[in-house]
């Protein structure tokens, strides 16, 4: 008896398959928050962040960029791992819900600090946007 082989081809579209299930979905309030939480606070990518953003939110995140002008962040630069899990849904209304998270931050030769992070998005015409973020000890 042979054995079969599992195609190559296929083996790729079942991994791409599985790959894709791992990705936040936009068109989901917790999906969107999760994407600007992996952007702003993971790869530390602001202007991709602020495409997540409404009102108050997005004026933050432009300021953050404005005050971050001239800083590169590259593959030199000692960034922290952060790693955040969701504590705590609130929805607020129909087109409104604030997430809670707690992320811990862990930075080379400075430890590890834990964080809350309190997202509120609002459904707009162009999907889920953060339209204000807070952090707290």
């Amino acid at each position: 008896m042979t054995a079969r082989r599992f195609p190559p081809m296929l083996f790729c579209l079942v991994w791409l398959v599985l790959l894709g299930a791992c990705q936040p979905d936009p068109h989901t309030a917790q999906g969107t928050a999760e994407l600007f939480l992996d952007a702003h606070y993971v790869r530390i990518d602001l202007p991709t962040a602020k495409a997540y953003c409404a009102g108050f939110a997005r004026n933050r995140v432009e300021e953050e960029i404005r005050l971050t002008e001239g800083l590169t962040i590259d593959a030199t630069t000692r960034q922290p791992r952060v790693y955040y899990e969701l504590l705590e849904e609130t929805p607020r209304g129909e087109s409104s819900v604030s997430f809670l998270y707690k992320a811990d931050f862990d930075v080379d030769g400075a430890g590890r600090f834990t964080k809350n992070i309190v997202l509120t998005l609002r459904n707009e015409a162009e999907g889920w946007r953060v339209v204000n973020y807070r952090e707290y000890d």
